[in-house]
């Protein structure tokens, strides 16, 4: 089978397509045939070195994937050969991510894939969506797990809506029944937003964003769904209800906030951080099974017309799909790595 592979931190060019025998999968585990594999900012950051030393001589990138299972391991059950599959955090703490045709996962770290769904959709769900499910369920007043209804009434913020977690943070908000407001940059990104479920959207370089929600949430808002914390935070506190919550998954825009003792205590806010490696089984399996009640009711795609655009590049251009990440590339990118 063919795999991409590293064993040095670096810029893409370290990337290289190998060929290997396909693994086993040991007790608990099962193999799954890729079909589709996610390229998220995490991957690239992994490979550069950002996140630490290389935690193996030799590692295969890809967290999220959508595929079909052709082995299971002893002591699996509830998941047979065949069957359609989604895959979450199949690199984390392991050597093989999903750039290759073959991959061994622990089996909670796979979930069916409804018939209705397509792989593209599925290998687009691991990372933004999980993170977005996870940032939606953690308000003291709001719901732990997200279903229709479960949101009604509440009002939630999402940064950078046209980003692949903010895409995400809409459509699972909008299906469980909340208002939602989407911050983006564009005209071109505001039509994103708009298309996966937004009912407003605020474009923050034409004008006050705060004015501008408090005007469409004159009580505040329940939740926001945090991007770039450096630059926002101050005010996601001006527009936040008492007791909301500002859910902060990534640091774009900066490293490094300032808050006001006084003003931060008046909101009687809490601030949620939001890093997927460590939420924890329970919130990942709930995630899951969430996110594929959302699939089945139709309310989850992917493609222009869901405002997140694909761009796919082949398994021998994974240097490429990387680099289409790290620059900026608005939608989600994609590995077509065999056939459906």
């Amino acid at each position: 089978m063919r795999a991409v592979v590293y064993r040095e931190s670096g810029d893409a060019s370290v990337l290289e397509v190998v060929e290997r025998e396909a693994a086993r999968p040991g007790p608990g585990e099962v193999r799954v045939r890729i079909v589709r594999a996610g390229v998220n900012p995490t991957d690239w950051k992994f490979r550069a070195g950002g996140m630490g030393e290389l935690a193996f001589p030799e590692i295969v990138p890809g967290q999220d994937g959508a595929g079909v299972v052709d082995a299971v391991g002893p002591d699996v059950s509830g998941v047979a050969v065949g069957d359609r599959v989604w895959t979450m955090l199949t690199q984390h703490q392991r050597p093989g991510g999903t750039a290759q045709e073959q991959v061994v996962v622990p089996v909670e770290r796979v979930t069916a894939l409804p018939g209705s769904a397509s792989y593209d959709v599925g290998a687009s769900l691991g990372v933004p969506a999980v993170t977005a499910h996870r940032a939606l369920t953690t308000s003291e007043d709001g719901p732990d797990r997200l279903a229709p209804g479960a949101m009604d009434a509440m009002t939630v913020l999402v940064a950078g809506g046209a980003g692949a977690v903010g895409n995400a943070a809409i459509q699972l908000a909008r299906w469980a029944g909340a208002t939602v407001v989407a911050t983006v940059s564009s005209a071109e990104k505001a039509a994103l937003a708009t298309a996966a479920g937004a009912h407003h959207v605020v474009n923050y370089r034409e004008g006050d964003v705060v004015e501008a929600v408090k005007g469409l949430a004159p009580d505040g808002v329940d939740l926001v769904v945090e991007v770039a914390p450096a630059q926002n935070l101050r005010d996601d506190l001006r527009v936040i209800k008492p007791r909301g919550t500002i859910a902060i998954y990534a640091n774009n825009g900066g490293d490094e906030v300032t808050l006001s003792v006084r003003e931060t205590f008046s909101t009687n806010a809490r601030f949620q951080w939001v890093l997927l490696y460590t939420v924890g089984s329970e919130a990942l399996r709930a995630a899951a099974d969430d996110i594929t009640a959302a699939l089945r009711d139709g309310a989850f795609g992917v493609g222009e017309a869901h405002g997140l655009p694909l761009h796919h590049y082949p398994l021998e251009r994974t240097a490429d799909a990387h680099t289409a990440v790290e620059d900026g590339a608005v939608g989600k990118v994609l590995l077509d790595v065999s056939e459906e």
